[in-house]
């Protein structure tokens, strides 16, 4: 077992007091299914909340059926979207399958139980008009090196279609320069490599913030990089993705935007101003790593300006 990926894996009291190979297994679940450090954690975080749910009501693992599924799941419904209660319930059923399977247990408690509907057209992630857009880059005018990384996160995220999570995983030999052509190099879900063009004006931005940061040559070290309190001294660490929402989270504010604004925002922000401009579709799903363009659909949020134009149609 990887010792290095499971010691921040501690053990949920239920499955503690069970047989060492059901420990064993509960923790190989994790770490032979989910590669991707983000999804492993949200589905260790969904299964231990259902785990602690059942100790907290003196259950232990073979006592698990149906009816305590199904009332879990009411219970979550009552507190989260969902979307995010159909994630747990399928973590949770993964989970007692590959338990089944190793002869952990005899039956999955998950299964027959449904999760709440939801169906929906549009993704909800709020985005930014061209103009907002704009605004917020314009916002960005100090002249200091924490001035320089945001701009060019930003950018990097909103031309490149990109998660947070891949802009903030590159390394600065990420940043490809060929000639006059310029590529970001991502590490998308499932451990793909991606090579995207890059748009002139975040070509602009993460060549400031390179040469102000002096990272030219410092290839194998993290692009996006955390700064000590303050903001005055950059680290040699990695940004994380809290620290990369907050920045977010204090940007848009700053240039008075809607607080809704997330890091996935320019993400839509990119693929509906895109769609806008006559870019295609399929090349839209490939430059944002989509295998169904059914997914990129979500994202593209032209209809919301088409149904406001013609709800103005009423004079009253």
């Amino acid at each position: 077992m990887n010792l290095q990926i499971t010691q921040n894996l501690q053990l949920p009291v239920l499955i503690s007091h069970t047989p060492e190979k059901t420990q064993k297994k509960f923790l190989e679940f994790f770490v032979a299914n989910y590669r991707n450090k983000n999804t492993r954690q949200a589905y260790f975080r969904n299964c231990c909340q259902f785990l602690d749910w059942a100790a907290n009501r003196n259950l232990i693992l073979h006592d698990l059926e149906p009816l305590h599924c199904a009332a879990y799941i009411e219970n979550l419904s009552q507190q989260i979207s969902a979307p995010s209660v159909k994630q747990h319930s399928s973590a949770i059923k993964m989970l007692f399958d590959w338990l089944v399977v190793n002869q952990c247990v005899t039956v999955n408690p998950m299964a027959g139980v449904k999760p709440p509907k939801h169906s929906y057209q549009e993704g909800r992630t709020p985005i930014l008009t061209a103009k907002q857009a704009r605004q917020l880059f314009d916002s960005i005018d100090g002249d200091r090196l924490i001035d320089y990384r945001d701009r060019a996160l930003i950018s990097a995220m909103l031309f490149s279609f990109s998660r947070v999570s891949a802009a903030l995983a590159m390394k600065v030999k990420d940043y490809l320069i060929n000639g006059s052509d310029r590529f970001f190099q991502l590490l998308e879900k499932g451990g793909k490599t991606k090579k995207v063009p890059v748009h002139h004006l975040a070509a602009r931005y993460i060549e400031e913030y390179i040469h102000k940061a002096d990272l030219a040559d410092q290839p194998s070290t993290p692009l996006f990089r955390s700064f000590y309190q303050g903001g005055k001294k950059i680290k040699e660490k990695q940004l994380n993705r809290v620290n990369a929402w907050n920045m977010v989270k204090r940007r848009v504010k700053q240039a008075g935007l809607s607080s809704q604004v997330t890091n996935h925002s320019f993400r839509g922000t990119g693929i509906t101003n895109f769609l806008e401009n006559d870019g295609d579709l399929e090349t839209a799903a490939w430059i944002a790593g989509h295998t169904d363009v059914r997914t990129t659909k979500l994202y593209d949020r032209r209809k919301q300006v088409i149904t406001q134009s013609e709800i103005e149609r009423i004079r009253i």
